[in-house]
């Protein structure tokens, strides 16, 4: 590759890899010097069409503490059979099945264009797929049609052996019998009683498989029970029985909420599962129409006059259930990602239904969680039917009970990981004691994948600054992805990256250069959204500003005392400006969210992938006119021109803004005249556009059309830069831009401010 940008996508495209830093510095202290610390975002099954798996397993090192697969950056000795592990220098024989190994006969995977490979792991059983739904009766009659129709959807989209099984609930919770022919039969649980995984077993009549049946050695198919069936054997009874699902019987008297069993419900599903198919991927999806009111779980009481908490309350201190209910739903998500389950949320109602607390269920199985207003909506129904998505082989995009492992060189070590994953607790030299986000290990769970799961992943240089790397010598890190296929195989998959080392003394502008301005964004994104969990706001914000005014300070070129004389090379200067709408974003400002929105917006932005999570933070804004072709335009309220129509992508909205001009022309109905078709197309152009961005984007965002002066137009406003407002009469006077109504700095304001501090002597 030519230069650092064209190098960095290549290695995003094939590899699914972005690092802060692509030229790494040699020792502890001047790695800490950089302020944005050395750390990656890692898609481990970016989709690769030109990755074949290949069907033998892969080579491992013999020491016992490295077991590193063999990979291109290995030493090979071809007439010794020898190679030499580029983590702990070991040497291993190749097997007798590479005897005829040769500088011009080489296997896969130490060709260079195999960075990351993928083998099927052959020999094990194939599991099925297993789907619960977890269904809540507690709503609409409406929105209860609905919900039966995208379930019933969805069972013609699994294969016929797709294990399937349905528990429904409202006041009690009814575990359905599938596996009896000709009327309906289901266990009834009492929904203000948690139960045990072994009382639930002993209850429901299943025995639990032997203990030496379940090693990795002696693993048996597992075998379907009466609660969990094959689709192909049940298919027509379950569509049967979800038709006939009505709405939770017992009477709600006025004043008062319905008695909603969610965390009994949750709980019986995951004992169920932990019993039936223990270290094995499954999916609940669980769905649910508004707060959980009684017993383990419930976030709210029954009396309507009792509001559901706000962040007020929690601030407070006066939010009564959330304390309980949270150390529920955790345990839950604990027992799950042990085995392996994945844990869906979908929460369509018009109140808040408890995300707040439930969160951990999603975040630590990797599961989905989708908000949305009712399950009537068309954000709910398509988001639903594109998680059943089919590769070219006619699989699924999703994958199920992941484990990463990550290997690096002596030189680096890893501090943690911050996204939809637990901690699998192993101890290696390779594990930092400096811990970011889930540290102290190097392999974690990722019960659920799918092609865009992300991961942000924490590195620390460890060499003393009188002992640096070896400036000949290369950063290595492998990161090892074991997981069980949609199609039930096991695969493993294998990237193996390296990043040189330079001395940070008389090397700086090569490291300066190797920055990757988004990807680091993203990653100091993480950190703060991952410090909000447990910090207050302002904290988090004065961390964040201390951080980039540190790497101002290191890497512009300035005199002291001379804001005027402050600059930052291309590299950096884009990073500013991420930092300036991370501090406006929802993610870390809860006014006017409510905690569950909160909850869904962070849940988002801690499993997208680069792309997506840059949008989320800087939304993208087009404009459309009569000028020329559609351009990308700059967030700013200078950019609202009463002649232009503005589409604005914020990753959960997408809006059309028109302006007054086009406005009024709209409303005078030029549109249908036929003299005016050039206006006809300039209002169709957005839309088109619009509908492209529908049709691909999971979760399906919210679709806004409005105009100036419109009520909706507020979401715009809020978004961009308020260069021009009611404070700047200057700006005020002029014709073009909009003036935003706010005491929000804009991005100029808060890079004087920036200059200024940085180039002070006194700091």
């Amino acid at each position: 590759m030519s230069t650092f940008p064209e190098y960095i996508a290549q290695c995003e495209k094939h590899d699914g890899v972005r690092f802060s830093w692509n030229v790494w510095p040699s020792s502890r202290l001047d790695a800490s010097g950089m302020v944005v610390p050395i750390a990656a975002l890692f898609t481990p099954l970016k989709e690769r069409p030109d990755l074949p798996p290949i069907q033998y397993e892969p080579i491992l090192c013999s020491r016992a503490t490295c077991r590193a697969v063999l990979n291109p950056l290995c030493r090979v000795h071809y007439r010794d059979k020898l190679w030499t592990c580029n983590f702990c220098y070991q040497n291993n024989h190749f097997p007798t099945t590479y005897a005829g190994i040769s500088e011009v006969n080489q296997p896969a995977e130490l060709l260079p264009q195999f960075s990351t490979i993928e083998y099927v792991i052959k020999g094990g059983p194939q599991m099925p797929l297993v789907f619960l739904y977890v269904v809540d009766t507690c709503t609409e009659h409406e929105d209860l049609q609905a919900l039966k129709e995208s379930l019933q959807m969805s069972l013609s989209l699994l294969p016929p052996a797709t294990l399937v099984g349905l528990i429904t609930f409202g006041q009690i919770v009814h575990v359905h019998d599938l596996g009896c022919e000709g009327i309906s039969k289901s266990y009834v649980f009492r929904g203000t009683k948690d139960l045990s995984s072994k009382q639930i077993q002993e209850m429901l009549g299943l025995t639990k498989p032997p203990v030496q049946a379940r090693g990795p050695q002696s693993l048996q198919q597992p075998t379907s029970n009466r609660f969990l069936q094959p689709l192909q054997k049940v298919d027509m009874n379950l569509i049967d029985l979800l038709g006939e699902l009505q709405q939770d019987p017992w009477p709600v008297t006025q004043g008062k909420r319905p008695l909603r069993s969610s965390g009994v419900a949750l709980s019986i599903a995951v004992g169920l599962l932990e019993c039936s198919f223990p270290k094995t991927g499954a999916r609940i999806m669980m769905f649910i129409g508004g707060p959980a009111t009684q017993g383990p779980g419930m976030v709210v009481g029954d009396e309507l006059k009792m509001p559901i908490r706000s962040w007020h309350d929690i601030e407070e201190g006066s939010a009564k259930f959330m304390k309980k209910a949270t150390k529920h739903y955790e345990a839950l998500a604990n027992r799950a990602s042990t085995n392996g389950h994945i844990i869906d949320i979908y929460a369509c109602a018009l109140d808040q239904t408890g995300l707040l607390e439930m969160k951990c269920c999603s975040n630590h199985t990797g599961g989905v969680i989708v908000m949305a207003n009712s399950f009537n909506t068309s954000i709910f129904k398509q988001t639903f039917q594109r998680v059943f998505t089919k590769d070219d082989q006619g699989t699924f995009k999703m994958a199920f009970d992941g484990t990463l492992e990550v290997k690096t060189s002596r030189e680096v070590k890893i501090s943690g990981a911050i996204g939809s994953c637990v901690s699998l607790s192993a101890k290696g030299p390779c594990v930092s004691n400096n811990e970011i986000g889930v540290g102290g290990t190097y392999q974690w769970k990722i019960c659920g994948l799918d092609q865009g799961t992300t991961l942000a992943l924490y590195f620390e240089v460890v060499n003393q600054h009188n002992a640096p790397s070896p400036l000949e010598g290369r950063g290595v890190v492998q990161f090892v992805t074991q997981y069980q296929h949609s199609s039930g195989q096991r695969r493993t998959r294998v990237t193996t990256i390296a990043r040189n080392w330079a001395d940070a003394q008389t090397r700086i502008q090569n490291i300066a250069s190797s920055f990757d301005q988004e990807a680091a964004a993203i990653l100091m994104t993480r950190l703060a959204v991952h410090q909000a969990e447990s910090k207050e706001a302002p904290d988090v914000l004065r961390w964040l500003d201390k951080q980039l005014i540190r790497l101002c300070q290191k890497f512009g070129d300035y005199h002291n005392d001379d804001p005027n004389s402050f600059r930052l090379s291309e590299t950096f200067s884009l990073y500013p400006q991420f930092m300036f709408h991370l501090r406006r974003s929802h993610f870390l400002k809860v006014f006017n969210n409510s905690p569950d929105e909160t909850s869904y917006y962070r849940h988002q932005l801690m499993r997208q992938d680069l792309t997506q999570s840059l949008i989320m933070v800087q939304p993208i804004l087009y404009a459309y006119s009569f000028n020329g072709p559609p351009e990308p335009v700059l967030l700013d309220s200078s950019s609202i021109l009463p002649d232009r129509i503005l589409l604005m992508d914020s990753f959960f909205q997408i809006l059309i803004y028109h302006g007054e001009t086009v406005s009024k022309w709209r409303q005078a109905g030029y549109q249908d005249m036929p003299e005016y078709e050039n206006f006809k197309n300039l209002l169709q152009a957005p839309v088109d556009d619009v509908q492209e961005l529908l049709q691909t984007r999971f979760p399906m965002p919210t679709y806004i059309d409005t105009q100036h002066g419109g009520s909706e137009a507020r979401f715009l406003l809020s978004k961009v830069n308020p260069s021009q407002t009611h404070n700047n009469i200057y700006a005020w006077a002029q014709e073009s831009g909009a003036s935003i109504l706010t005491d929000d700095c804009s991005l100029q304001l808060f890079m004087d401010h920036l200059k200024k501090i940085a180039v002070s002597s006194s700091v």
